[in-house]
């Protein structure tokens, strides 16, 4: 049997022993533990990995009532439940996919594998509306959520700015109908925008105060060695190059262009960071330390962008 595989005993046991949503939260925390998942999808331990699991495939809120979890689960939803405990251990796929939910700045959205799975380091800077570097008195009525996947970044930001219009970029066409899903769904047609564009290839002309831009940034070196989880994801939204900067590197060279006097370039490069001085030597990038945790995102105004670009 492969380490991958649940024992079909156990699975017999569980089905006759466990009652209570409290007993499958205990025996899928323990499951989830023993069969060395990887956690990085939206929880960082089995107890919250079971319960993001668990209470979603019950049709239950993720804050439900603790009191909830002392009810009793009929022998049809134990053997549903099982089916995507045994998918998430044996097939390595993360529990967003099988829920179709993940949240993001506090808000849930549906994924599936055409987008990667929200986890940005970003929902604490869109929270805080990008405090100290813009300014509460700062007007922001243009914004690009560059690389948009699922559209929670630009749905973000477009709660955080309200008086905004939010353009949601992405060269991938099935992102962009995930985007659209999530777009309609919290009724932001007319202030969100999905648009198809390789980087600002479709952007002709337009310009932001504000542009958050997460895109593929990792190298072929840590490619190799993800654990299986992330290979569900689109590569599309994982890979950029030997070094991870492909795409980072076309951002900064255009974003100037489409940044107002004063506005600000945020992006994220998580470990690829590390080949940013080397290849940026003396560049006026700002390194964010972010309290909940993350790393690998810089902020530059526009003009430091045509200074150092353009020298």
């Amino acid at each position: 049997m492969s380490e991958f595989q649940l024992n079909e005993a156990q699975e017999q046991e569980a089905l006759t022993e466990l009652l209570t949503i409290q007993d499958w939260l205990r025996w899928t925390a323990s499951q989830f533990t023993s069969h060395g998942i990887f956690f990085g999808h939206g929880t960082d331990n089995a107890w919250d990995e079971a319960v993001s699991l668990v209470l979603p495939i019950l049709n239950l809120p993720i804050d439900a009532p603790k009191e909830i979890t002392s009810a009793r689960i009929t022998t049809t939803e134990k053997q549903r439940l099982l089916s995507y405990i045994r998918e998430r251990i044996e097939n390595r796929t993360p529990v967003a996919y099988l829920t179709n939910q993940a949240w993001f700045a506090g808000l849930p959205f549906y994924v599936d594998e055409r987008v990667l799975v929200p986890r940005s380091p970003f929902a604490e800077l869109i929270d805080k509306k990008f405090s100290p570097w813009l300014e509460a008195s700062q007007s922001v009525t243009r914004v690009l959520d560059m690389c948009t996947g699922s559209g929670c970044i630009a749905i973000a930001l477009a709660h955080a700015f309200p008086e905004a219009q939010v353009d949601a970029v992405d060269i991938s066409f099935e992102a962009l109908a995930v985007a659209e899903t999530n777009i309609n769904e919290y009724l932001m047609l007319d202030r969100v925008y999905a648009i198809q564009s390789d980087v600002f290839s479709g952007l002709p002309g337009q310009k932001y105060d504000l542009i958050v831009a997460n895109p593929p940034y990792v190298d072929e070196e840590d490619i190799a060695d993800m654990p299986e989880e992330f290979h569900h994801e689109p590569m599309l939204g994982l890979a950029s190059g030997s070094d991870g900067l492909d795409v980072t590197r076309k951002i900064l060279q255009e974003a100037a262009l489409h940044l107002n006097d004063g506005g600000l370039l945020f992006v994220e490069v998580g470990n690829s960071m590390i080949h940013m001085e080397e290849e940026f030597p003396g560049a006026p990038f700002s390194w964010i330390e972010f309290e909940r945790g993350g790393l690998g995102v810089f902020v530059i105004t526009k003009e430091d962008l045509l200074s150092y670009f353009n020298d």
